[in-house]
Formats: C-alpha cells, sequence, structure tokens
C-alpha cells in the first residue's frame, strides 16, 4: 500500500481578484474636492460660488482618476474619468436651471398672491406697487388654447399621413417644408400674419392673430413628435388588425392611436410649452393692453411674456417685482401642462399584463 500524502497548505488567492475601492470613495473624495475648491478660490479671493464649484469638480475629476488608477489600474481610472465627466456635465446643465427656478421663485413671490393674479394693470400707476397680471394670464390661455385647437389637429392628420399614407413626391415636400418650418423664428411667423390678416385683409390687432403666429411655430412640433410616435408602432400591430379584415382607417384610429397616444400628447405639451413663452408675434399682432379683453377675436390683448417684457422695460422697483411675479406664473404654468401631459400619457397608455 503506498502512502498517501494530504496537502493542508492554505491555497493561494486568484489573481483574477484585484483591490477595489470602497463603496463610500466617491462621496469621500466629492466632500474633499469641494473642500479643496473652497479652499482655493477663497484664497485667490474669488466670490463667485459657480467658480468655487467649477473648480471643485475639476479637482474631483482628476481625483477620482488618479485615485482609482492606483487601486484599481488604468482600464478602471478610465471608466471613472468617463463616469466622472458625465456626472460633470450632468451638474453643468442642471445647476442653471436650478439657479434660475430659485431665483424666479425667490424674486416672484414678492408680490404673487391672490390680488396679483386676479386683478390687472387697468388704472394703476407703473412706479407704484399694486395692479396684477390677470389680463396677461387670461390672454395667454386663450392664444395658446386657439393655437393648440388649430396646430394639433393639422400636425396630428399630417404625421399620420406621412407614417401611415405618403409614399411618392408629395410626402417628400411635406417633409422638406416641415423641416424647414422647424427653425423659423418666431418673429418671421408674426410679420407673415401681420401681413396677410392684418395688412392685405384688414382685420385688426387681436389675440387671435396672435394665436395663429403661434399655431404656425407650433405645427412642426407637433408633425415631427407624432411622426416619430407613430413609428415606434409594431409593423405586427398593424398587420394583425389588417388580417381580420379591419380597414386601414379603422386601423389607424383603433390600434395605432391608442397604442402612441402617450408619446403623441407629451408632444403636444412640449409644443404648447414651446410657444407659451413668445413674445416677439405678440408685440406685432396683439399689441398689448393694460385691461382685461376676455375676446381675443377683437380688441388688443396681453399675454404673460409681453407682460413680463412690458413692466421690465419700465425699469422701477415695482414694476421689476410684477416682472418676477408674472415669470413665476409663467414658469408654474408650464410645468402644471407637464404634469397633465405625464397625467394624460399614463391613463391612455395601452395596458399590459401577464
Amino acid at each position: 500500500m503506498s502512502d498517501t500524502t494530504i496537502d493542508t497548505t492554505t491555497p493561494r488567492a486568484s489573481t483574477l481578484q484585484q483591490a477595489r475601492l470602497p463603496r463610500w470613495a466617491p462621496l469621500g473624495l466629492a466632500v474633499a474636492a469641494v473642500a479643496a475648491g473652497v479652499g482655493i478660490g477663497t484664497a485667490a479671493g474669488m466670490g463667485n460660488p459657480f467658480q468655487m464649484g467649477l473648480i471643485a469638480a475639476l479637482l474631483f475629476v482628476v481625483l477620482s482618476y488618479a485615485v482609482t488608477a492606483a487601486v484599481e489600474g488604468g482600464r478602471q481610472a478610465k471608466n471613472q474619468l468617463a463616469t466622472s465627466l458625465v456626472w460633470l456635465c450632468f451638474l453643468i446643465a442642471v445647476v442653471p436651471l436650478l439657479s434660475l427656478i430659485w431665483e424666479t421663485v425667490n424674486r416672484g413671490k414678492t408680490v404673487l398672491d391672490g390680488y396679483f393674479l386676479s386683478h390687472s394693470m387697468d388704472g394703476v400707476q407703473t412706479i407704484l406697487p399694486g395692479g396684477g397680471a390677470y389680463h396677461a394670464i387670461l390672454g395667454t390661455l386663450e392664444q395658446v388654447g386657439i393655437a393648440t385647437l388649430i396646430a394639433a389637429p393639422i400636425g396630428l392628420l399630417t404625421a399620420i399621413y406621412l407614417v401611415e399614407y405618403g409614399r411618392g413626391r408629395l410626402a417628400k415636400v411635406v417633409t422638406f417644408f416641415v423641416d424647414v418650418m422647424t427653425g423659423i423664428p418666431s418673429i418671421v411667423a408674426g410679420l407673415f400674419i401681420l401681413s396677410f390678416w392684418i395688412i392685405i385683409l384688414g382685420f385688426g390687432y387681436s389675440g387671435f392673430a396672435g394665436a395663429m403666429a403661434l399655431a404656425i411655430l407650433m405645427m412642426p412640433i407637433v408633425v415631427r413628435s407624432t411622426e416619430e410616435m407613430l413609428k415606434l408602432v409594431p409593423d405586427e400591430l398593424r398587420e394583425a388588425s389588417l388580417a381580420l379584415g379591419v380597414p386601414k382607417w379603422r386601423t389607424i384610429l383603433k390600434v395605432v392611436l391608442p397604442t402612441s397616444i402617450g408619446g403623441i400628447t407629451t408632444g403636444v405639451m412640449l409644443a404648447v410649452a414651446r410657444i407659451a413663452g413668445e413674445s416677439a408675434p405678440i408685440v406685432l399682432l396683439v399689441f398689448g393692453s393694460q385691461a382685461i379683453n376676455p375676446s381675443p377675436f377683437e380688441g388688443a390683448q396681453s399675454s404673460l411674456p409681453y407682460y413680463i417684457y412690458e413692466q421690465w422695460q419700465l425699469g422701477n422697483e415695482a414694476s421689476f417685482d410684477r416682472a418676477w411675479a408674472a415669470a413665476l406664473v409663467l414658469i408654474a404654468f408650464v410645468m402644471i401642462l407637464n404634469l397633465v401631459a405625464r397625467g394624460i400619457a399614463r391613463w391612455k397608455a395601452p395596458k399590459t399584463g401577464r
């Protein structure tokens, strides 16, 4: 019988394993970079927090790359560098937006109350506190609403034609003009309506004239967003419906549109948000008014963008406060539109289940 030797030595660690930074390392490096950035900025006499933040961000990128390279190796260091740059770009994009919202809320809340939302500037001395933006809010709601009623159906039907029916030269021409209209400056749309509706046809300045210019700006956005959403609908759904003998128009109405209604609604709301802040067509066509004009089809009106421009142009402290308050109302209006769009998209989204 041969003797059997049992090896009792401890097995070696696998060479595939390598050192890793702890999970709290990025947070620790970020804190160290912020502290160093503040210190360098203070020593250099920089009073701007944005400059200190930029220094801290650059230090974080350099520190994270150097520490990761020393501990985990060059490949992980490159990955960490790319991740840090992505986060840095994200912060550069978000910080100005948050700063804008903070400044608008901080300065707009000074005069934003029930009185401001329910009164106009009729009979108010502009150098004194008081007055409100009710006439501008009413004008914005009417003008944007009319523009949406004009542009949304036309844009939706145009997109349906391009996706479901357009195959020839006409479709190419329509696509070309939609691309051209996407880049049209707002002042050009206003000048077109001014020359055609007011100068040639002889109609007066009104909210409806401004709404038509806004509809021109809104239509290409609706067409493009709706077209992309319709293209995302699987062809199998169309083929299954057509195989059952359902007409094409009914397939579009009952299958294609319900499937893409969430994206279409979001695109329309984005188009509304795009035109809600336009002031150039309003200055040309609506002409502005200090009083409440409930009729968009007769007489001058105001709107929130025009009201902001008008109050800021006056150049006194009371008008500045009213301008900031109106800007806050406009931002809240756009945010509400986006929330409504998300709610409709979730409500109308196709139900999925096992």
